[in-house]
């Protein structure tokens, strides 16, 4: 833990975290806060939470029962105090150049309310990607007060600032859940049926383009502009997955819409008799 400390609020929420939580708490150690909230734990999250805090780090933990993730994260922005405030999730931490970079992203001008930055995932058979083979940056680092969750989304949710936006030279979140692909398939799933859901809402309707085009799409933006390419094998897997979430997200629009409309269980149908 440093001795010196930023104006920082880090926010994390979290459910069942014990085998990744540590590792994100051990990397805020610059930070003059730690915001945890928890929707209902089970494993030893909470215990572990707790010897953080008998320890002495500055952390302000609290229970809030879920509302889903846009809006659990708001809530635990909404408890931060300090003039930045860091959204990070509990299965990732930052790496030593976003570390290092931190008091010059918060000494920024007024006019910039906040920061996007980058994340590395660590894939399985090859380890973290490269500095420069790294996700979308995303607005993570705020000025309080200054950006808010956008409620509407159920899956992929983000900031929406109040200002200048620019993007952190270096430095990366690194992304640690090193799933089987079997469960990664079964979290892609989970995912493409909220995307769905929230596209409804929003009254989308399924487009044969996109169910044709943005699979093949979504892999090679993957794989080329985030440079999996040089992650071998494990990065073509890691790509492919993400096509497999693109897939599923059209193919249930359609089949959502399909299974709005009376279905006809007949066996003579088309049989010519």
């Amino acid at each position: 833990m440093s001795d010196q400390k930023l104006p920082l609020s880090a926010f994390i929420i979290c459910k069942d975290e014990e085998a990744y939580l540590a590792n994100c708490i051990e990397s805020l150690g610059q930070c003059r806060e730690v915001v945890i909230v928890d929707s209902g734990s089970t494993d030893g999250t909470l215990n572990l939470i707790d010897q953080y805090i008998e320890d002495g780090w500055p952390i302000r933990f609290m229970h809030n029962d879920w509302p889903g993730y846009a809006a659990q994260k708001q809530f635990a922005l909404e408890q931060c105090n300090e003039p930045w405030c860091l959204s990070i999730d509990s299965d990732e931490r930052l790496d030593e150049p976003l570390i290092k970079l931190l008091p010059e992203l918060l000494d920024a001008p007024e006019s910039v309310a906040g920061w996007r930055i980058a994340r590395r995932p660590f894939l399985i058979g090859y380890g973290y990607t490269k500095p420069w083979a790294h996700e979308r940056r995303n607005l993570r680092l705020i000025r309080k007060g200054r950006g808010a969750f956008d409620l509407s989304l159920k899956v992929h949710e983000g900031i929406r600032a109040d200002g200048e936006v620019r993007d952190a030279r270096s430095g990366s979140l690194l992304h640690f859940r090193p799933l089987p692909l079997e469960e990664q398939i079964l979290k892609e799933n989970k995912y493409s049926s909220l995307k769905v859901d929230m596209r409804r809402e929003k009254g989308k309707k399924p487009s044969l383009f996109k169910l044709l085009f943005n699979p093949p799409i979504y892999f090679l933006r993957l794989y080329f502009k985030t440079g999996l390419w040089s992650a071998g094998v494990p990065g073509f897997i890691q790509a492919m997955t993400g096509a497999v979430y693109s897939f599923l997200t059209e193919a249930k629009m359609f089949e959502k819409r399909a299974l709005e409309k009376p279905m006809i269980d007949d066996l003579d149908k088309g049989s010519g008799s």
